[in-house]
């Protein structure tokens, strides 16, 4: 059987984990080691994480004395990974039983399946929805990269190690910057394939993508790592070109968020937020933005910094008065 290395980063998850964990304890492929990442908790999740390893010796912990966020401490995790492939799962989501089975299955039919999507259900209390996913059995890894750019597919997968530990996660930021990761190893993956196995991916409220911070600007420069990645990379300009789009509406989101938010946010983190704005601004080229923005409001490549500003608040404003932007 291969085993496979399962990454869990968590932080103060003690309200969520033992679900999480108790779906790795149950996988019917049982050739696992499960490796959580505490990445300086303050309330029980070190105990819960404990717990499991007195009881079952394929859990493995490793306690951070510092913060430092997910990508920092899955790498710490994927450094000491000894299964044949990689996976990860937040401390607040679950697998179905069969998941990392399926996902070995999709490995075994085919040796140039380097990547293999799991069914990623979106869960919203009494309700759930699958992600939209174009129908595909396998992908080539560059056609995989290119619809990673806009999450036409999801970043939620198992990996073949040896390729997970050439590409580890990047640290550039405490959020998002991880997501360039995915879209590396999609790269670099001969074939990309799915399986039936389902992850169940939480969505609340107290998630760090949902959180009011600051460090929701930190999309903007994980954008332009990607960006600085490819063209490390040699990636062909005609995708470069085509993320420019991309980060324009990740740019507006951002926005969209401060108006909503700025107000919660410290003195200093409206600075941060405003200066990663007008950085992400000033480096998106906008002579490779689509024509169709300039007929949708809000999203127009202002000539300027201080008219882009204007637009922004005059279009979300608004937005307010209609109650579009909750």
């Amino acid at each position: 059987m291969d085993k496979v290395t399962v990454l869990m980063a968590a932080y103060n998850a003690g309200k969520y984990i033992a679900k999480s964990l108790d779906s790795l304890a149950r996988q019917t492929h049982t050739d696992i080691e499960v490796i959580c990442i505490d990445d300086a908790s303050t309330d029980n999740t070190p105990d819960i994480l404990n717990e499991y390893a007195a009881q079952d010796n394929r859990f493995h912990i490793i306690r951070l004395t510092k913060n430092s966020g997910q990508a920092h401490a899955r790498n710490t995790g994927l450094a000491v990974a000894t299964g044949k492939y990689v996976c990860m799962l937040d401390a607040d989501d679950w697998f179905s039983p069969n998941a990392i089975e399926l996902a070995v299955a999709e490995f075994r039919k085919c040796e140039d399946t380097d990547s293999v999507l799991f069914d990623v259900v979106m869960e919203y209390g009494e309700r759930s929805e699958h992600y939209p996913m174009p129908d595909f059995t396998t992908l080539p890894g560059e056609e995989a990269f290119r619809l990673s750019l806009t999450w036409s597919i999801h970043g939620i997968y198992m990996t073949r190690a040896a390729l997970h530990k050439r590409y580890p996660y990047d640290e550039t930021c405490r959020l998002y910057s991880d997501d360039n990761t995915t879209r590396l190893h999609y790269l670099a993956s001969r074939k990309v394939g799915r399986c039936g196995g389902k992850y169940h991916y939480l969505q609340h409220g107290q998630s760090a993508t949902h959180a009011v911070s600051a460090k929701r600007f930190d999309r903007l420069r994980a954008d332009a790592s990607m960006k600085e990645q490819m063209e490390t990379m040699g990636v062909a300009n005609e995708v470069i070109v085509g993320y420019e789009p991309q980060r324009w509406l990740n740019l507006i989101d951002a926005y969209m968020f401060y108006h909503c938010h700025g107000k919660e946010l410290m003195p200093d983190e409206r600075e941060y937020g405003m200066a990663e704005m007008k950085r992400a601004w000033h480096d998106i080229d906008k002579a490779a933005l689509p024509a169709s923005l300039s007929r949708k409001p809000g999203h127009w490549p202002m000539p300027t910094w201080r008219l882009f500003l204007l637009q922004e608040w005059a279009y979300f404003t608004l937005r307010d008065i209609f109650g579009r932007n909750s």
